[in-house]
């Protein structure tokens, strides 16, 4: 499968240099079988249609959708009219796409969250393998608080009641969550941001707890590589 993964930002200090970027993250979490090609959306690079690329994945960013930076609009302009080949969102790539396609995201009052969250999935699809709970990485101060037209709500918790959403009359879907993070970059992640974190010692002892980020790894694989997924 040919994977144009958008990288709409880059981890903060030195862990980039430490833990590799967001695309690296997301090909050790996919495995095998893509052919991935990699676009800096911040620097004006979107995939062209002729690429024949089969799908589209959206990486996490420091930026909000409502900041007026040049390469926001350009990259709401291509969700949206790449409506028939397969999109998945993460973090900004999920509030991006709702924003894009009718929802509508704002910087919470709630603050950071941050650390390992619990989510209860909500809606089951046959991309996924039967979890009724899942426990992930988060990392966000903004969220959608209006899903899109034609959405169903696939995973909540009272932090972040819009924490999943799957298209329906498009072949997309998007998680506020970061399955891609190791526990040790989520870690470094909020020490980057202490300040700002919402109780940070407990947000990092959290990444001490079992994660689902191979689960939902899969979830994306299969929704990227079965037919009718």
């Amino acid at each position: 499968m040919k994977l144009a993964i958008l990288e709409t930002g880059t981890p903060p200090g030195d862990l980039e240099a430490r833990f590799g970027d967001y695309p690296a993250m997301f090909a050790g979490l996919l495995g095998d079988g893509f052919e991935i090609d990699t676009f800096d959306v911040q620097a004006g690079n979107l995939p062209p249609r002729s690429n024949g690329h089969d799908a589209f994945l959206i990486t996490g960013s420091p930026a909000g959708v409502y900041d007026p930076l040049p390469w926001i609009a350009p990259l709401m302009d291509f969700i949206r009219s790449a409506d028939g080949a397969k999109m998945v969102g993460v973090c900004f790539g999920h509030q991006v796409m709702a924003e894009a396609l009718g929802g509508h995201v704002e910087k919470s009052e709630k603050g950071w969250g941050a650390g390992l969250h619990n989510y209860d999935v909500v809606h089951r699809t046959r991309w996924m393998n039967g979890e009724q709970t899942i426990a992930i990485p988060a990392s966000h101060q903004d969220q959608v608080i209006a899903p899109p037209p034609a959405t169903r709500v696939t995973a909540c918790s009272d932090f972040t009641p819009y924490a999943g959403l799957a298209w329906t009359d498009r072949p997309a879907i998007s998680f506020q969550f970061h399955p891609e993070f190791s526990p040790e970059f989520a870690k470094a992640l909020i020490e980057q941001r202490y300040d700002r974190v919402n109780n940070p010692d407990a947000a990092i002892a959290s990444l001490d707890g079992p994660n689902d980020t191979a689960n939902v790894g899969d979830w994306i694989r299969k929704f990227l590589t079965e037919k009718d997924a």
